[in-house]
């Protein structure tokens, strides 16, 4: 798992003082050709070198033969070549002490393992030159900020603007294309456009390390297929959040899981995918499900840098729109704040007196007659600490009826800092010229669908409120010193033993070998008890019978041991077993589950839900970093779907989250300090009322080399 930066300098690649084209050709669709249009159209001020083995000269310019009658030291080479003389390309350039070459041709990794060898080849090729490789099957790369294009997709200069600028940076050159057009299409700047294709040198990360650090981008949209360097992402992303630079990812593969046959609940509801959403979240990273999102997320974050912590507030002119936001904006996770106190009051005096004072405000068709509603109504609610931003979402009307509106709306969310945008209902219906163009010349974002608004503004506020309570430092607990265990699954009583040294409270009891040694573990800890068949193989003892609770004395811990060894023996007519657990009952609490994984390349997490079977039921499981304090851990279990029972209901106390959060200090400690640790799972943990503690009823750990 590669963590660090690749020495390579990458002003080379973004801002290049000279630029070789190799394979370069006037015929109509050469990729080679149209670079060259490309830094003509840009007027690019740097050394342009030509290589052709059939030209002399193109468009008035010089060509060489070959990539061996260079000057040396040329900063960039852009291999318009087809793949076969890729690696003899790639061999010249570094002989030739080129800083970087861009690849465009496809045919090597993602054709599978012929292809991918030839890929080494010139990896090895460029690295051993130390020259830097973009590519290949990738669509290079524009530096538009500075008028750089190095890329053959047909650019024109973009005209000046004083816009936000968002830089894009996708493995896939389609959709780095179809971004860039997306993104300028609102109004914003599109600073840098990176498709990075196979890469087979530098990747995303490279990239957007240095896009984080370049003051004239605002925001960054990433689209990635995979991510190479997990925990390179991670350090990035803090520093951009750090920064206050947002990153705006989406990243498909949500329903592919690291372990297809996880041993425990805690491996099976922490699939990979959701373990990169949990940290890169945790980091201020804003993942994305949609397309849409990716686009609408970035101008929100790119026109209004301070991003919300507090929820929305919606104006409409369409009191059927009102209960449709409402039911919308549960579903997505957005709330929107009661309006109370001297905005209440100050609204009460802009609306119609049949009008209903709350949000969403329905401003009702008297905006027909005084637009000028929608005014004093948006900057009262964006006047108010309570609301975080703002949407108002309209019915246009005819082209007098729209243009009315914006007249009406510009002075009251002009200026805003609080993020505040304008939404259109009616899909494709038109809309007169300068509508949009109004709005976005001011920096208000125009959204043709309140869907796609609200969406925008869940994952925005949510990003707002990751950065206001982000954690960076990493709790302090010793953990002592541990034997080291063999791979594979550890009994439960080895793992009991273990977690006990920690601080974390299990049940009375020991392994016994024989019925006399568990007649006498009984009689030491008092009856009734809880026997359990003990083996590494045995991971699930339910479903071979291996668990008899509620023994009352010696003659049913007799019967019951009997009947334990039968059981076993019918399920597992192999198994050898370590011995049986004899342990007190625990008294009843809420049953809880908590745990952690290892995910291979993003590393430790830890997960809470509700315990029991009704983990496997319900599925409501809270992923985490590991290495989150206790108050942070007790917010995530907070958020939980069934959190309601942990904090009292229907008679229920309150139960002791504060314990249930140490233990999981403790299991990410201990996960952050022994690598070899896969997964621990205690299921159930016993949660006792306020002040009370919890208890550990079962422990399953999986180790590995």
């Amino acid at each position: 798992m590669t963590t660090e930066a690749p020495a390579f300098d990458l002003s080379r690649l973004l801002r290049p003082r000279s630029v070789a084209i190799v394979g370069v050709s006037p015929e109509p669709g050469s990729l080679g050709g149209a670079v060259l249009a490309n830094l003509k159209r840009f007027g690019y001020a740097g050394d342009i070198h030509l290589v052709s083995r059939n030209r002399k000269e193109i468009d008035g310019r010089p060509c060489v033969a070959s990539v061996d009658e260079l000057p040396a030291g040329v900063d960039v080479a852009v291999l318009a070549v087809p793949s076969a003389g890729i690696e003899e390309a790639v061999a010249a350039c570094a002989r030739r002490r080129v800083g970087a070459a861009i690849i465009y041709a496809a045919g090597f990794a993602e054709t599978g393992d012929a292809g991918r060898l030839q890929q080494n080849a010139i990896v090895q090729l460029a690295q051993d030159a130390g020259m830097a490789l973009c590519g290949p099957n990738c669509t290079g790369l524009a530096n538009l900020a500075d008028g750089i294009p190095l890329t053959y997709e047909s650019l024109t200069p973009p005209a000046p603007t004083d816009a936000p600028s968002v830089a894009i940076v996708a493995q896939s050159g389609a959709m780095a294309s179809a971004l860039r057009p997306a993104l300028t299409a609102k109004g914003l700047g599109v600073s840098h456009v990176i498709s990075t294709g196979n890469e087979a040198g530098l990747g995303a990360e490279d990239f957007l390390a240095a896009l984080v650090e370049d003051k004239r981008v605002q925001a960054i949209v990433t689209f990635a297929e995979q991510l190479r360097h997990p925990q390179r992402l991670l350090a990035i992303a803090a520093r951009a959040r750090e920064a206050g630079k947002p990153i705006v990812l989406l990243h498909p593969g949500r329903s592919r899981r690291a372990q297809e046959s996880a041993r425990s609940h805690t491996g099976a509801l922490a699939g990979d995918y959701a373990v990169m959403a949990t940290l890169i979240r945790h980091q201020g990273v804003v993942l994305v499900d949609t397309i849409e999102e990716l686009i609408d997320s970035a101008e929100l974050l790119a026109r209004f840098p301070q991003p919300p912590t507090k929820g929305a507030a919606i104006v409409t002119n369409s009191g059927a729109f009102k209960g449709f936001a409402l039911d919308f904006c549960d579903n997505i996770g957005l709330d929107l704040p009661k309006v109370e106190g001297d905005t209440l009051e100050a609204l009460r005096k802009v609306v119609p007196s049949f009008a209903a004072v709350d949000n969403p405000l329905d401003t009702t068709g008297q905006t027909i007659k005084d637009p000028w509603i929608f005014t004093d109504s948006a900057r009262h609610l964006l006047a108010d600490p309570n609301i975080g931003s703002l949407l108002v979402s309209i019915v246009p009307g005819g082209p007098a009826q729209a243009m009315a509106k914006v007249e009406a709306l510009l002075p009251a969310l002009v200026g805003s800092t609080k993020p505040a945008a304008v939404a259109v209902m009616g899909d494709e219906q038109p809309l007169p010229a300068e509508f949009a163009p109004s709005f976005r010349s001011k920096g208000i974002p125009v959204f043709r669908s309140p869907e796609r608004a609200l969406r925008a503004l869940a994952r925005v506020t949510a990003y707002g409120r990751q950065r206001a309570t982000a954690v960076t430092a990493t709790p302090k607990i010793t953990i002592p010193d541990i034997e080291v265990l063999q791979p594979g699954v550890i009994p439960e009583y080895a793992g009991k033993d273990l977690i006990a040294t920690m601080g974390v409270p299990v049940p009375r009891g020991s392994l016994a070998g024989t019925l006399d040694q568990a007649k006498a573990i009984a009689a030491d800890i008092g009856y009734p008890v809880v026997i359990k068949a003990q083996s590494p193989e045995l991971a699930h003892k339910s479903d071979a019978g291996a668990v008899i609770v509620g023994i009352a004395d010696a003659d049913a811990l007799a019967e019951a041991w009997d009947r334990l060894h039968r059981n076993v023996a019918n399920a597992r007519p192999d198994l050898t077993l370590d011995g049986v657990l004899v342990e007190a009952m625990g008294t009843p609490g809420l049953e809880m589950v908590i745990g952690g994984r290892r995910d291979p390349e993003w590393g430790p997490v830890l997960m809470a839900g509700l315990g029991g079977v009704w983990i496997e039921v319900l599925n409501d499981v809270q992923l985490m970093p590991a290495d989150l304090s206790r108050e942070a851990i007790v917010a995530e279990i907070l958020q939980l779907k069934s959190a309601a029972l942990l904090r009292g209901t229907r008679g229920l106390p309150e139960a002791d989250v504060d314990a249930m959060s140490a233990v999981m200090v403790r299991i990410g400690a201990l996960m952050r300090k022994y690598p070899a640790i896969a997964e621990i799972d205690i299921n159930p943990l016993i949660v006792y009322a306020k002040g009370h503690g919890v208890l550990a009823l079962d422990v399953l750990m999986v180790t590995k080399e």
